[in-house]
């Protein structure tokens, strides 16, 4: 559990914002638990070096866009530590799929042949589910456990510390998730999520990447390309 210890492998800019967090009961309670899940044989994901996979390709400095997930996917070999994405070969989630629909329906970009949205993060998108990890087989398994008081203190930090972030928040968890995000400074686009129970009723026809480039445009702000392999 190296991952999340007092000294995590995190990037530095997040770790000099972040590092008082390891010390909160909270973080100690969660450490616990992940250490306990491991010594009973649980299957977790992703993998402990992926915890903090989407702090570390998209740099406090860096972060153009947020997109806010709930958990990472608990089927074996697709989550990765990055919201939405899955491993490169792994077959496209339901809600993924419709991402790409909405992508190839906005810009006219072709279909993706991979899932990975390491791309989008690189340029300062920043992929971050509230939870961090999750059971195989075991949807939601890690809910309540802290990772949501941290994930809470990542959001404060880009609040405190950056403007002109695009906070995309697809379905009501990511919208109360992130209600407290300064719509003065920061623009936030909310819409149904993308999972086939309710990406007919707003999500399908939202637009949100032609609006995003829009934004970052006006704000003289490299667009993110968004095009995938």
């Amino acid at each position: 559990m190296a991952n999340i210890s007092k000294t995590p492998q995190l990037e530095e800019s997040w770790l000099k914002n972040l590092k008082s967090e390891f010390d909160k009961d909270y973080m100690k309670n969660l450490r616990k638990f992940l250490l306990s899940q491991k010594e009973a044989k649980k299957t977790i994901y992703p993998k402990g070096d992926e915890y903090f996979a989407a702090l570390n390709l998209t740099p406090l400095k860096k972060v153009k866009v947020v997109i806010i997930g709930q958990d990472p996917y608990h089927g074996p070999g697709q989550a990765h530590g990055l919201s939405f994405s899955v491993r490169e070969g792994v077959r496209f989630p339901p809600s993924l799929l419709n991402i790409f629909k909405e992508l190839h329906s906005d810009l006219g970009l072709p279909m993706p042949k991979s899932g990975d949205l390491t791309h989008w993060a690189e340029q300062g998108v920043l992929l971050l589910n509230a939870v961090l990890t999750v059971e195989d087989g075991k949807a939601a398994a890690h809910q309540g456990k802290g990772w949501e008081q941290f994930t809470d203190q990542v959001i404060a930090t880009l609040n405190a510390n950056k403007e002109h972030v695009v906070y995309l928040l697809w379905g009501s968890y990511a919208q109360k998730k992130a209600a407290f995000v300064d719509r003065d400074k920061n623009l936030v686009l909310e819409s149904p999520h993308p999972s086939p129970l309710s990406a007919h009723r707003g999500f399908f026809g939202s637009k949100p990447f032609s609006k995003i480039n829009k934004y970052l445009r006006e704000q003289g702000i490299k667009e993110i390309d968004w095009s995938l392999p």
